[in-house]
């Protein structure tokens, strides 16, 4: 079996932890592929050291590895995720950050996880991915999100005009902070926070949801996620943000933006007593009530 693990860097009380993990991956004769920079980080054991083949980025990733371990928390996963763009490898989400909604398998399951890749007792979720399109290159190679994409003012500037449609038909216009088109798995984080709804993982669909806007009449809407969303961008500043997930750019408000469904999913392996609904009432107290 082949395994590669990604961090984007661990404090030094979480060595012990990262130990443990290879540990129970060499117990398996697994083929480890690991991020340089956890490798040049910490000074591994001689007998786990020669086992590593360092890795720098998606390039040296190829689609016979069976399993991405993701080692942080749900920004982490968010990073992993363009680290396996169109590759099909699946993605486990090891918590050693704070919340942990993507990243749901704890540093104290560390050995059962294992067990669980070696023995395939566990469940692949297939998530959809949100793509921009636009008529200047961003993002790099991977203009894709798993959570969402966002239009927001810069800074201190005055509130923006998002004129915002639906497969070339007008939808509404935004007066607002910004504008969030988030995915199912993305539902239950900024757009959240910006009292969208939660929507199931497995639901085909969009959420737009308008930041700080002002207007009282203005709520959420979810959208099939066969639509093209295109937006023009009214702002008294000359720039304004596009994000999609952590990364951000600053485009010019002359720049054409549309979003769609990616062609492509990224699989994400969860244990088996894990489910949405358990996540939900765990790390968000769901339905929490002192009375109950």
């Amino acid at each position: 079996m082949k395994v590669a693990i990604y961090s984007r860097g661990l404090d030094f009380e979480q060595e012990n932890p990262l130990l443990v993990l290879l540990e129970e991956l060499s117990r398996h004769e697994t083929s480890i592929y690991i991020f340089h920079q956890l490798l040049d980080q910490f000074t591994l054991p001689k007998h786990l050291y020669d086992r590593m083949i360092p890795f720098k980025s998606s390039d040296d990733l190829n689609e016979d590895i069976n399993f991405l371990i993701s080692i942080g928390g749900d920004g982490t996963m968010l990073d992993t995720v363009t680290l396996v763009k169109d590759k099909q490898i699946p993605i486990v989400g090891i918590n050693f950050g704070r919340l942990g909604f993507l990243a749901s398998i704890s540093k104290d399951e560390l050995g059962s996880a294992v067990d669980s890749l070696i023995n395939g007792t566990y469940v692949i979720d297939k998530r959809t991915l949100i793509h921009l399109d636009s008529n200047e290159p961003l993002f790099g190679d991977a203009p894709f999100a798993l959570n969402e994409f966002a239009i927001h003012k810069r800074d201190m500037s005055p509130m923006v005009k998002i004129h915002t449609y639906l497969n070339g038909e007008f939808l509404n216009t935004y007066w607002a902070d910004g504008l969030i088109v988030s995915t199912p798995t993305g539902s239950t984080g900024y757009n959240m926070s910006c009292n969208g709804p939660i929507v199931f993982p497995e639901s085909s669909s969009f959420v737009i949801t308008p930041v700080a806007p002002h207007n009282l009449t203005v709520r959420p809407i979810v959208v099939p996620d066969s639509t093209v969303i295109s937006f023009e961008v009214e702002s008294r500043a000359e720039q304004f943000i596009c994000a999609m997930d952590a990364r951000r750019e600053i485009v010019n408000k002359s720049i054409q933006l549309a979003v769609r469904c990616e062609k492509f999913r990224v699989s994400l392996i969860r244990l088996n007593e894990n489910s949405f609904l358990s996540t939900l009432r765990t790390k968000l107290t769901w339905g929490l009530d002192k009375r109950n």
